[in-house]
């Protein structure tokens, strides 16, 4: 009993220590600033597209037309998934950690944001460019 008590506060400690993003509302102008937060927002809604919570047209502005079939694929995938099994489609419970950018060069970033679920943590990465002031994802990948 001892052990266990110990082994939860340990996991606590644990899940304090690992960093995570609130996301607040923002603006479309603040979207096309900052590619972190830009990141952040699109690896939740990339999650959410999948999970048929939320429709792609809600980040078509910030995706060039290779990602929006990639991710039409996924979603139909993943609708027929749960079709098969009876699934409803549900709003995820997620938490969105640090975006991890490389900056290639002025008009280029890769980063990586890890998606925290209650049964398994994903890693979605992309490659955001710059397109009339504002920054696209040209390639998202959820792993």
């Amino acid at each position: 009993m001892i052990g266990t008590a110990a082994r939860r506060r340990d996991d606590d400690d644990d899940r304090a220590a690992r960093p995570e993003l609130t996301l607040v509302p923002t603006t479309p102008a603040a979207l096309d600033g900052d590619p972190g937060l830009l990141c952040a927002s699109l690896a939740l809604c990339v999650v959410e597209i999948i999970a048929g919570a939320r429709s792609l047209d809600h980040v078509a502005r910030w995706i060039t037309d290779g990602v929006a079939v990639h991710l039409t694929r996924r979603a139909v995938i993943a609708a027929r998934a749960r079709s098969a099994t009876g699934e409803r489609a549900m709003r995820p419970r997620v938490r969105i950690g640090l975006p991890h950018l490389c900056r290639i060069d002025d008009a280029t970033v890769e980063a990586v944001v890890v998606v925290h679920e209650p049964a398994r943590s994903r890693a979605i990465a992309m490659r955001l460019e710059r397109h009339r002031a504002r920054w696209r994802a040209s390639a998202i990948t959820v792993l």
